[in-house]
């Protein structure tokens, strides 16, 4: 299969690495920095690389007839013209979205796919892999009470006072910190602010703050609107860093400036490739007629692939994406249109090649007498 990744970013790059290593695919990665591309021939030399404007529908349009698929692993602005030139071309088209809006327009793009072309957004870690993972915990209840998802991307070794290194997309974080949450709140779906709704927890010891975020929620709330009392999404960081994000984003009303808040992190926030990943999940309900709690956590840490260093927020991203798409080759996914994540299995996300790099469970594996409740009803 032939995929074209637009946006030559660490997570892009990273696509095209756990791709390329496979031999099962040809990968095409596009960027207009040449410097970056030039990272791309260093540490992937198996890609092809092009160099291309992607604020032009022509050029994207071409670069995508001469593929199979589409990943668009830019900045998420430019997702709806990448997924205008998938539709026209008849491509499958994947993106990293964490933006609720962008994949909103994605979908209205997805209503006019042609058999076997399918549009799926928000292919990452969150939202993303969490919501696999939290809609197959969801499915063991006979009734539904509350699912509760918790992802962080944190440094290993948290040294300044925001106790955070940038892992991933600036403009992505921003987003999280400013937009509106979706949540579902006493049975009704409503938005909730970002930066509030502060909670702590341990795992392994060490002590965490969770609040809310935007986009982490992909569609479950749209999934599991009437079946759940309680639904909600909140960002992991260590204990301290909500209360300086809030008085960036509104003492300082840096909000309203999101540019110059990019600046300001990017400047005096270094990045780091010494990173975990936590991804913690909880699901509620009845089961024989007792309230019943099942967790899912797991940590994923950065590691060396063929010799050379991956964060583990590039590993557990470029996973996810790289999963779904090998889904697809093998015709596991639906055949037409918009395409949910949590469509997938958790246990057919697991035993895929990429996403076995997500298979460090912190807790037991249950084990059923049937698939779960709810699906032994059906």
């Amino acid at each position: 299969m032939r995929v074209l990744i637009l946006g030559a970013g660490k997570i892009g790059r990273t696509v095209a690495k756990l791709l390329t290593r496979t031999g099962d695919y040809s990968v095409t990665i596009a960027d207009a920095e040449p410097a970056a591309l030039a990272r791309v021939e260093q540490k992937v030399p198996a890609a092809n690389r092009q160099l291309l404007d992607a604020t032009s529908f022509e050029l994207v349009r071409k670069a995508i007839s001469e593929h199979d698929v589409a990943l668009s692993a830019l900045s998420f602005h430019h997702n709806p013209l990448v997924a205008e030139a998938a539709l026209v071309e008849g491509r499958s088209y994947f993106d990293l979205t964490e933006d609720v809006e962008t994949t909103e327009r994605i979908r209205q793009i997805a209503e006019r796919a042609v058999d076997g072309q399918i549009f799926m957004p928000q292919c990452g870690l969150a939202p993303g892999f969490i919501s696999v993972v939290a809609y197959d915990l969801s499915k063991h209840f006979e009734r539904l009470d509350a699912v509760h998802m918790r992802v962080g991307a944190l440094p290993q070794f948290p040294t300044n006072a925001l106790k955070y290194n940038l892992t991933w997309s600036t403009d992505g974080l921003i987003n999280e910190y400013c937009n509106p949450c979706d949540a579902i709140v006493h049975g009704k779906r409503r938005e909730v602010l970002p930066l509030e709704g502060l909670e702590h927890f341990s795992i392994d010891g060490v002590r965490y703050e969770a609040f809310n975020t935007s986009g982490g929620l992909g569609t479950l709330c749209e999934t599991l609107d009437g079946r759940v009392a309680s639904l909600d999404y909140k960002t992991v960081r260590y204990v301290g860093h909500r209360d300086l994000a809030a008085f960036l984003v509104n003492g300082l009303r840096l909000g309203e400036r999101r540019e110059l808040l990019k600046e300001i992190l990017e400047r005096a926030v270094p990045v780091t490739f010494q990173d975990v990943v936590i991804v913690f999940a909880s699901a509620s309900g009845w089961q024989n007629g007792q309230l019943t709690q099942i967790v899912d956590a797991r940590k994923v840490y950065n590691q060396a692939i063929d010799g050379e260093n991956w964060s583990a927020i590039q590993i557990t991203t470029a996973a996810g994406v790289s999963t779904m798409i090998d889904l697809f080759a093998a015709g596991r996914l639906s055949r037409r249109g918009f395409v949910r994540q949590e469509e997938v299995r958790l246990d057919e996300f697991l035993s895929n090649r990429f996403g076995a790099f997500y298979d460090t469970s912190l807790s037991p594996k249950l084990v059923w007498d049937y698939d779960s409740p709810a699906e032994a009803a059906e």
